[in-house]
């Protein structure tokens, strides 16, 4: 089944036990993403990249000519790293615009890393209450897109909130007793201050409950009964913490008849080694997936099988997660220690420890 599916042969129906409808395939993946939000640190810190021949070449231009058509930037409030924060997204957007790069904006709304496990409100906002952050969040999300449309860079896709399972700006947007109304209202606020921007800029609502399709259907059903507005729908992949590509699979599908909106896997990555390069562990070790080793060929296979997966399900989009992100010193984990925390991608993305790309890996329409 699992490699059926991975290697492009449609294997399953696209009418699944759980789905609403039948789902006929997308032809191709429009969205070929890298997120290269810490790209530009590595630059300053005299990071080099070399193409699969060994010459010295603009990471951009390298990723672009192995299929990526776009980058996907995080935002913070204010970080203490003085990156990721909106002057620095403006900076790198106009970069990507001008190498004919499409740019998803990735909205955390923190100071800090928000995923499934952790939402910290900006310090900013660190006493207000539900109806202040709604304005905080409508606020933070105009200016930003306004910003990058009045420097002539409009966003292409705007993501509200990252790997948001359960709730956002905890504790107020958390989703407690299946209440998802405080959620909802800050949604709404991101979703709006988006098409006030620019009516026609897609906006996305991310999960990583790519593992399950009862906890996908959960969440989706719980913001759509409150009213909220999304147009695509967005997924963590990682194999190794989200299960089989045959699960994927069927949850792309059902989702996507469910909901009738266009998915996206606006994360996946796979390691090219289970060697460290600092003192920082990294996130995603020993474990392998589909038996495929932690090598280069590995990497390329593990990726190439999910983008073939997410396209016979019918998804149009697939980002690898921070692909320039390699072993350079002073380019930490932790915003608030950024020199002194190790990286804990090294081993993940698709440039090896001195800056070569992995000659294996495309993104393939």
């Amino acid at each position: 089944m699992i490699g059926a599916v991975a290697a492009g042969v449609l294997a399953v129906s696209t009418t699944l036990v759980g789905a609403t409808a039948p789902v006929s395939a997308a032809n191709t993946l429009s969205m070929r993403g890298a997120d290269v939000s810490s790209l530009q640190r590595s630059l300053d810190l005299g990071a080099r990249y070399y193409d699969a021949g060994g010459v010295a070449r603009d990471p951009l231009d390298i990723l672009k000519s192995v299929g990526v058509n776009y980058v996907r930037l995080r935002v913070w409030n204010n970080p203490v790293s003085g990156y990721n924060n909106k002057s620095r997204v403006l900076a790198q957007a106009a970069t990507a615009r001008a190498k004919g790069l499409k740019v998803l904006i990735d909205f955390h709304y923190s100071d800090t890393w928000a995923d499934p496990g952790k939402q910290y409100k900006p310090a900013a906002w660190a006493g207000h209450s539900l109806s202040q952050l709604r304005t905080d969040v409508y606020g933070f999300t105009y200016d930003v897109c306004s910003s990058l449309s009045r420097q002539g860079t409009p966003p292409d896709s705007v993501q509200i909130g990252n790997e948001i399972n359960v709730g956002m700006l905890w504790n107020e947007g958390r989703v407690v007793n299946n209440d998802f109304a405080p959620l909802a209202g800050l949604l709404k606020q991101g979703y709006n201050a988006t098409k006030a921007c620019g009516s026609g800029i897609p906006v996305m609502i991310h999960t990583a409950n790519a593992d399950s399709n009862a906890n996908a259907r959960w969440f989706y059903d719980g913001i759509r009964a409150q009213g909220v507005q999304w147009d695509m729908t967005a997924l963590s992949y990682y194999c190794v913490w989200h299960g089989t590509l045959s699960n994927l699979y069927n949850n792309i599908v059902d989702l996507r008849g469910r909901y009738g909106k266009p998915m996206v896997i606006v994360e996946t990555a796979y390691p090219f080694t289970r060697s460290n390069a600092d003192s920082e562990p990294n996130a995603i070790g020993d474990a392998a997936c589909d038996g495929i080793s932690a090598t280069w060929s590995g990497q390329a296979q593990e990726f190439d099988w999910v983008q073939n997966t997410a396209r016979n399900a019918g998804a149009i989009g697939v980002f690898y997660w921070e692909p320039t992100w390699y072993a350079v010193r002073g380019n930490g984990w932790d915003p608030a220690n950024i020199n002194g925390t190790g990286n804990q991608w090294d081993n993940m993305a698709v440039f090896d420890w001195s800056g070569r790309v992995n000659p294996g890996v495309r993104w393939t329409s």
